[in-house]
């Protein structure tokens, strides 16, 4: 079954739906061409998966390096083995920093519209007994402001040859206010998400999803039953940028599996 689905014309379509609906997501092109490309997609599919887990094992070792003792780190979005195959990106440093004892703490950016902070990046560090709490996405600045945040580390969808980044809508203003404060901002990905295509963010295409992610949220109601609700002014419309990008100037680092370099070495 694996190998029908993996045939040249299945996959072929995959490439032109991702690239409909899911632009902006460089690692999603890369593993698509790549079983394209490839003599046995099924050994190729494989191939990447095993990749993409080691690669995110490194990420964690290298990224710990930065993490002292106690540190207080915020995230935006998630980055984690859910959005990978094992370890993830931004959170493997977390995770290992905590098995060396280190103690970090984590300031989870509820990341709206879609949650993924607040669901899936609070869900993870719970199930590895990470200690964290979720904060609003307009909480980031002010906490950086009192100096409760030692540095921040956030994913890629995908990195420009400049070294412009684009990530979930929000990155941006955490980017901006970090630098005001001095709060040092790392992205975490591997290396498979540079796309040196893209000579800058400007190039990078960015996706617009569907308005109701914002206007209604879905969640467990007081009897335990998932409900869809408006949240929003009855007949209000949204407009829904999905990622944007952070220049350059703003990154203190990537961290990614062959080590730490700085945006402009890329």
């Amino acid at each position: 079954m694996a190998q029908a689905f993996l045939q040249k014309e299945n996959v072929e379509k995959a490439k032109k739906e991702i690239e409909a609906t899911r632009p902006t997501a460089q690692n999603l092109f890369y593993a698509v061409n790549r079983v394209y490309s490839a003599k046995d997609p099924v050994r190729e599919a494989q191939a990447i998966a095993d990749e993409d887990a080691e690669n995110c094992r490194r990420i964690g070792e290298h990224g710990a390096k930065l993490l002292k003792k106690g540190a207080r780190i915020e995230t935006h979005c998630n980055a984690g083995w859910l959005a990978f195959v094992d370890y993830g990106s931004a959170l493997s440093p977390l995770y290992l920093a905590h098995k060396q004892g280190k103690k970090p703490f984590v300031y989870v950016d509820e990341t709206r519209p879609r949650g993924q902070g607040a669901r899936l990046t609070a869900w993870e560090l719970a199930g590895e007994k990470v200690p964290f709490k979720i904060i609003p996405d307009n909480a980031g600045a002010f906490l950086m402001s009192r100096g409760k945040i030692d540095l921040m580390i956030v994913g890629a969808d995908r990195i420009a040859a400049n070294g412009d980044v684009a990530n979930k809508i929000g990155t941006l203003e955490k980017a901006i206010v970090a630098c005001e404060y001095g709060v040092p901002f790392y992205v975490a990905a591997p290396t498979s998400t540079i796309d040196l295509q893209c000579k800058t963010g400007l190039d990078i295409p960015i996706e617009e999803r569907s308005e109701e992610e914002i206007l209604y949220q879905t969640g467990i109601n007081a009897k335990g039953k998932l409900e869809k609700i408006l949240v929003c002014s009855p007949g209000a419309r949204g407009l829904n940028y999905a990622f944007d990008v952070t220049p350059a100037k703003y990154v203190t680092g990537i961290i990614t599996e062959k080590g730490i370099i700085k945006p402009t070495e890329l």
